[in-house]
């Protein structure tokens, strides 16, 4: 029986204590209450100069945000070992993107374009206008469902505009990642042609969505970071190419550091805000340097003992892919920046080498490129034994 169903006794009916107690503490007391608290919880993630350790996750982390031309950044490991509370906390060392206030996602720096009046007819006259067309925002942790459909990520058509009679279609996942972080938990177990099209548009920057007659180019140019736990199953081999680094994290096996972190979780979840504002400032700090390294970014460049050290892993490894040294390269030079340097040394390139170049040699691709040979050995044996018969 629930506390609804209790007959309405008052206190001179004599009710019994229990009935009382029962009255007063169920679901009628609450529902009655006032409602001072909408239940709104402010959100506070654990900040990233706080983690503890696994200081090779956050070294690729940091790269990829530097320069998010690495390709992303896919963190292998079992549950429970910080993957996604180190992914949570990047927005804060990041600084503010700017964000179009156009329907057609135009910045200010697109209306450069000669044909902008064409392109945005709208958003080209509220700018030449006088009035504001974007504005600036923190940078989001844009996180993708495991049962995202195609049409939710790139992007479809609008089914309200089109019960009305209009056709128009609808931004995705991807477009509005743009200039944000894009997280995929358990990326193991998205549908191919999910994971296809995401990878797809974080290669390109760009991407374009068709739907009968109407077409759409969307920006992508989000930082990509995938994780996955191994026991839950692998990764196809394509879709494992296009992670830039890869970081197989591990618990920490170091005992001062796992009560380290024991201690600051505790401390976090007594109080969340707290916990933010004692590392607020190693925080603002960060932030000014990943700034700084960006900047940086555009006038570093490669040495040529660099380059020639690069390729030379690459080769004496067999691996295949030419996504293994641009991974490479460019997080090398993101490594440089970060240092304050304008030039990426053989150093830099031993540094991210390991997170560019694991588990990226194929030794069935290398033993079928072998067998190959040898059948291709074998035609031309053939063939030149066959003409020598001929002739003779």
């Amino acid at each position: 029986m629930t506390d609804l169903a209790l007959p309405e006794f008052g206190a001179e009916s004599g009710d019994s204590a229990l009935l009382r107690l029962l009255r007063d503490a169920g679901a009628r007391r609450v529902l009655s209450a006032p409602d001072t608290d909408q239940g709104i919880a402010d959100h506070y993630p654990f900040p990233f100069t706080a983690l503890v350790g696994q200081y090779e996750m956050r070294v690729a982390l940091l790269l990829a945000v530097i320069n998010p031309q690495i390709g992303g950044v896919l963190l292998i490991g079992p549950r429970g070992t910080g993957k996604t509370t180190a992914v949570r906390s990047l927005s804060g060392i990041l600084p503010d993107v700017e964000v179009s206030d156009c329907e057609e996602d135009v910045l200010p720096a697109d209306l450069a374009r000669e044909d902008a009046a064409l392109l945005y007819p709208d958003c080209y006259e509220k700018y030449h206008s006088g009035q504001e067309i974007s504005h600036f925002e923190p940078v989001r942790l844009v996180e993708l469902p495991l049962n995202a459909r195609l049409d939710d990520v790139v992007g479809g058509v609008n089914e309200r505009a089109a019960a009305q009679g209009r056709m128009r279609l609808e931004r995705g996942i991807l477009s509005r990642a743009d200039r944000h972080i894009l997280y995929i938990d358990e990326v193991n177990l998205l549908v191919d042609d999910v994971a296809d099209a995401i990878l797809d548009a974080a290669a390109q920057g760009s991407f374009i969505v068709r739907r009968g007659a109407m077409a759409g180019t969307y920006r992508s140019r989000f930082v990509l970071i995938g994780s996955m736990n191994p026991e839950e199953g692998r990764l196809r081999p394509q879709i494992l190419d296009r992670f830039g680094l890869r970081m197989n994290v591990r618990g920490l096996l170091n005992y001062d550091e796992r009560v380290e972190v024991y201690r600051r979780v505790q401390n976090y979840r007594q109080n969340p805000s707290a916990f933010v504002r004692q590392w607020e400032l190693a925080t603002a700090e960060f932030r000014d340097e990943v700034m700084l390294a960006r900047e940086l970014l555009t006038r570093t460049t490669l040495s040529d003992d660099a380059v020639k050290v690069g390729i030379g892993l690459v080769q004496m490894l067999e691996i295949d892919s030419h996504r293994a040294e641009y991974a490479m390269f460019e997080a090398a030079r993101a490594h440089a920046a970060a240092d304050g340097r304008d030039l990426a040394t053989v150093e830099d390139i031993r540094m991210v080498a390991p997170l560019a170049l694991r588990q990226r040699h194929s030794d069935y691709m290398v033993d079928y490129f072998e067998s190959q040979q040898q059948e291709d050995q074998r035609i031309r044996e053939l063939t030149d034994t066959l003409t020598k018969q001929i002739k003779a």
